[in-house]
């Protein structure tokens, strides 16, 4: 029996992006390898890399056991024949170092880890440690900029026939943030071609394509997205559902357990994936306010110099918005609470102020990239949500995108299942924590579950009373909607505080 050769038995799991081969121990021995030490997996049509794990008992003598999605990725058929044979060790792993000892890296050193990440050369702890080194030790514009067309370069492009083409991102960290809804539409109705692709959630209540997703299909092919956003003027798609710089969904992933988000590469980040759509206008919106990603306005300033600054370098003109995030945009937290809000802002619905300043000011800055006289872009903006012209277009982009293009925000309802949490104390709202709202929307589905989230119905600084109700919990499952109300009650995301907070005597006692 040729010892190379397996005949493959699949294995009922999908392990993601991470590539497995399970094989015995007397077939790791004669292959000369041990477990999380790597192998090359050759099928009849590729060639990938996948780490070994060692088992007596999941597989016999000549099988590989291969998770689903590693046969699949391979074409091949359960029973067919791979080979396997060890793997050299990835040339990036002297490049982590590198950086690792606080070295600028070259750009072909940049492009090799790339390259390894997307063809998953890395294991987990090599691909932990670029990210911690890239945190700790930081990069220079020259090397945040080869980041970026490194990632840019390892996936697909969009090559729109149409220009400018005019985008818009925020970095996130303040939930509620629906104004991409919002955005689009005014943006499009104005005349300009706005082909946005978003994000789903990773940490958060929700992401732009979750969103969406309530109304309409975000998952779309290349060619799709040129042909509907070329038909209507704009369209709001999921970037995961093409190629468009793979390599930052897998670094994501190596970040989220880790719970950072290393400033470098959330710079690449956006602007790869921005380039990878032909972007050559682009608004960044960047949210500062305690629990956001960015605290502090210096650090946002900094955010924005080094976007602007990598921006043009990639041929792209960007600018800014510092916007605030100490409390959620609008009242709704959650996908279809806020697909429900940011159409009835377009319906010319009453929706919290923060909602359409945040919008139309946003927009505006893009009209006015776009030839609108400069200081006149929020109004005009403004003119074009009222006017119902952005309620229109919103309509076209649904239908266009496989959706109702009558819904109203009238037929949209949160999770069956609720609770309404009422405040124990006369007072004020005197603070709102970003995360803890997050958490509890999370706790009762969201985003996974469309109804889930929160309604909130005190923000900072409204006045309440003793049993008024705070916010709103909804969930399509009542043990969900249990959990999640148990975590409220230790988190309480929403503070109220009277106008006194105590009284001193002076005898010194506190009454």
């Amino acid at each position: 029996m040729d010892h190379t050769r397996f005949k493959i038995k699949q294995l009922d799991v999908d392990t993601g992006s991470r590539y497995l081969a399970v094989v015995s121990p007397v077939a790791a021995s004669e292959l000369g390898v041990m477990s999380n030490e790597r192998v090359r997996v050759r099928g009849s049509r590729k060639t990938i890399t996948a780490l070994v794990l060692v088992s007596k008992k999941i597989v016999k003598e000549g099988e590989v056991g291969l998770p689903v999605n590693v046969i699949a990725e391979l074409e091949e058929e359960v029973g067919g024949e791979v080979e396997i044979y060890p793997a050299e060790r990835p040339l990036s792993i002297e490049y982590i170092r590198k950086k690792m000892d606080g070295m600028e890296l070259e750009a072909s050193e940049i492009e090799q880890i790339i390259k390894d990440i997307v063809n998953r050369n890395l294991s987990d702890v090599e691909l932990a440690a670029y990210v911690s080194s890239v945190y700790t030790r930081g990069m220079t514009i020259r090397e945040i900029r080869n980041l970026t067309l490194a990632m840019v370069e390892t996936g697909d492009v969009i090559e729109f026939d149409q220009e400018p083409v005019f985008d818009f991102h925020s970095i996130g960290g303040v939930p509620g943030n629906k104004v991409t809804l919002i955005i689009v539409p005014i943006v499009a109705a104005a005349g300009f071609f706005i082909p946005k692709t978003s994000s789903r959630a990773i940490s958060s209540a929700c992401g732009t394509a979750d969103i969406f997703e309530v109304l309409c299909n975000v998952t779309f092919s290349i060619p799709e997205i040129k042909q509907i956003a070329e038909r209507v003027g704009g369209l709001i798609a999921w970037g995961g559902g093409v190629n468009i710089a793979p390599a930052d969904d897998l670094i994501i992933k190596a970040e989220y357990p880790l719970s950072i988000d290393p400033y470098p590469q959330l710079i690449a980040s956006i602007l790869a994936k921005k380039r990878a759509c032909g972007v050559q206008r682009l608004v960044v919106d960047i949210p500062v306010g305690p629990n956001t990603k960015v605290e502090s306005m210096e650090l946002a300033k900094k955010y924005s110099r080094d976007i602007m600054l990598v921006g043009e370098e990639l041929g792209m003109r960007v600018e800014c918005a510092i916007t605030y995030g100490a409390q959620p945009v609008g009242r709704a937290i959650g996908p279809l609470l806020e697909a429900k809000e940011a159409l009835a802002a377009l319906e010319g619905k009453k929706v919290a102020n923060s909602v359409v300043e945040k919008s139309v000011s946003l927009a505006g800055m893009i009209l006015e990239m776009g030839g609108v006289r400069a200081g006149t872009g929020r109004d005009k903006a403004m003119e074009i949500l009222r006017s119902g012209r952005a309620l229109e277009k919103m309509r076209e982009i649904i239908e266009a995108q496989g959706g109702d293009p009558d819904v109203t925000s009238d037929t949209l309802e949160g999770g069956k299942y609720s609770e309404e949490i009422a405040s124990d104390s006369n007072g004020y709202v005197v603070s709102i924590n970003n995360k803890s709202l997050v958490k509890v929307a999370r706790a009762a589905g969201a985003p996974v579950r469309k109804g889930a989230g929160i309604l909130l119905e005190k923000k900072m600084g409204m006045k309440v009373d003793r049993g008024e109700i705070i916010y709103t919990i909804f969930s399509d499952s009542k043990t969900r909607l249990e959990e999640a109300v148990k975590l409220s009650n230790r988190l309480k995301p929403v503070a109220v505080e009277g106008m006194v907070l105590e009284r001193v005597v002076p005898s010194g006692r506190i009454l």
